[in-house]
C-alpha cells in the first residue's frame, strides 16, 4: 500500500481548507438555509455580455488565443483602466488576461517570491493570500488591521512589518471581507513609504466598480512614482457578475508581466477563448449595468448594516465590496461557534470572520449580493436566534 502522507507535500498537508467553503458545504447538505455565504452576485451577466460569448460560438472562435490573452481584450482592458483609474498601459507588454484574478494573484507571487523573501499581508484580508504565499517558499507577514481605523492600513503598520527580506505587500482594497477601502490620503502615506524601497505592490482591486457612498476606487497604481512597482490585479467575476467565465487581468511593468506570462504559459496556456470574447463586450458597453447593480448592491447594504446594529451586533459601514463585518463580541461566542450555532438552529449560513485571519475573530462575514427579501429572512433569523441566546445566558 502506497504512502500517501510522504509522497504529499508538505507545504499542501499543512494548508487549511478555506474557511468560506467549509460552511458553503454544510449549508448545501440542508434544506432551506437561507445563505449570506458566498460572494457571488446574484445577478445574470449582462444580457449583451452573454450574446458576444454566444455569438463567438456560433463563430466557431473556439481555438486558443495568444498566451496573452485576445490582442482587443487587452487593447479594451488598456482603455478601460485608463478611462476609469487613469493608468495608462501598453497593451502588448503591460496587460495579461488570466483565468480569474485568482490565477493572476498566484502568478504574481511566484513570479517574485524566492524561499525566504517576505510579502506583507493585512487582514482581515480574502482567504488566499497566505497560502499561496507559503507554495511560492515565500513567509507571509500579517498585519491585523484594527476596526477603530476601519480595517484600512496605516503607514506605521507598514513600516513596523518592513525588514531587509520584504519583498512585496499585498494590498487588498477593497476589502472582502471587511468592506474597507483605502481613499486618495490613505494610499498616498503607503506610497511614500515604498518609493524609497524596492518593494512590490500587489494590488487586488477586483471589486474597485464597488464602492458606495460617493467614494471613488482610487488605485495605489495612478499616484506618482507607483506605476513601476506595482501589479494591479483585476477581473470580471464580480462587477459585471461573470463569476463562472472564470477571466481576471494583470496589468504593471513589462519586466514583471513577462515573466508572470511566463508562469501562465506552462500552467493555463490561454484564458477561455468564449470568456474573452464576452469580456471584450463588457468592457465596450455595460457601464450602464454596472451602475444598476452597484445601485441595488448600496440598497441593499444599507438594509444589512441598520438590521446588524438594530440587532446589537455592532457593523461599520463597508465603503466597498459586497460584504458586511459585523463584531459577535457580545454574544461572548468566537466566530466558529457563532456561525456553527446560527447554522444548525436557524439555518442561515454566515462566514466566521477568523477565517479572514486571526484578526477577524469576534467577527462574522455576511454577504449582500442577495436579494432584499433573502437578507430580511436572514436578519430576522438572526435575530431569533440572539433572543434564545440571550434566554439560555
Amino acid at each position: 500500500m502506497i504512502n500517501y502522507d510522504k509522497i504529499l507535500a508538505d507545504s499542501v498537508k499543512e494548508m487549511k481548507p478555506s474557511g468560506i467553503r467549509k460552511f458553503f458545504d454544510i449549508a448545501n447538505t440542508m434544506k432551506d438555509v437561507i445563505s449570506l455565504g458566498v460572494g457571488e452576485p446574484d445577478f445574470p451577466t449582462p444580457r449583451a455580455v452573454r450574446t458576444a460569448g454566444i455569438r463567438s460560438l456560433e463563430l466557431a472562435k473556439t481555438k486558443y488565443t495568444a498566451n496573452r490573452g485576445l490582442e482587443s481584450l487587452r487593447q479594451e482592458i488598456q482603455s478601460y483602466v485608463y478611462r476609469k483609474y487613469n493608468i495608462q498601459y501598453d497593451a502588448a507588454s503591460e496587460v495579461l488576461v488570466t483565468v480569474g484574478g485568482s490565477e493572476a494573484i498566484d502568478a504574481a507571487v511566484r513570479a517574485i517570491t524566492n524561499p525566504g523573501d517576505e510579502i506583507i499581508i493585512p487582514e482581515p484580508s480574502y482567504v488566499c493570500y497566505e497560502p499561496i504565499t507559503r507554495l511560492s517558499g515565500g513567509v507571509p507577514v500579517v498585519i491585523n488591521t484594527r476596526a477603530e481605523n476601519d480595517f484600512k492600513l496605516t503607514k506605521e503598520e507598514l513600516l513596523s512589518a518592513i525588514t531587509e527580506r520584504t519583498k512585496a505587500l499585498i494590498l487588498p482594497y477593497p476589502c472582502n471581507p471587511t468592506g474597507a477601502i483605502m481613499e486618495r490620503e490613505d494610499l498616498e502615506k503607503i506610497a511614500e513609504v515604498l518609493r524609497k524601497r524596492d518593494i512590490l505592490v500587489i494590488s487586488d482591486e477586483i471589486y474597485a466598480e464597488l464602492t458606495f457612498g460617493g467614494a471613488r476606487h482610487v488605485s495605489i497604481a495612478s499616484l506618482e512614482g507607483m506605476k513601476e512597482r506595482t501589479v494591479v490585479i483585476n477581473g470580471f467575476s464580480k462587477a459585471f457578475s461573470m463569476t463562472g467565465w472564470r477571466l481576471g487581468y494583470a496589468c504593471g511593468p513589462a519586466p514583471i508581466i513577462k515573466e508572470i506570462t511566463k508562469i501562465h504559459q506552462y500552467a493555463i496556456m490561454c484564458a477561455p477563448t468564449t470568456s474573452q470574447y464576452a469580456a471584450i463586450e463588457a468592457l465596450r458597453s455595460c457601464d450602464e449595468a454596472v451602475a444598476g447593480m452597484l445601485e441595488e448592491y448600496d440598497a441593499r447594504r444599507k438594509i444589512i448594516v441598520k438590521g446588524f446594529n438594530d440587532l446589537g451586533l455592532e457593523c461599520r459601514e463597508p465603503k466597498g465590496a459586497f460584504y458586511a463585518f459585523p463584531s459577535i463580541k457580545s454574544t461572548g461566542l468566537s466566530s466558529e461557534e457563532f456561525c456553527q450555532r446560527l447554522l444548525y438552529s436557524k439555518k442561515v449560513a454566515l462566514v466566521p470572520g477568523d477565517a479572514f485571519g486571526e484578526s477577524g475573530e469576534g467577527h462574522v462575514r455576511a454577504s449582500y449580493c442577495y436579494s432584499l427579501a433573502h437578507i430580511k429572512e436572514a436578519l430576522k433569523r438572526i435575530g431569533e436566534f440572539l433572543e434564545e441566546l440571550g434566554d439560555k445566558r
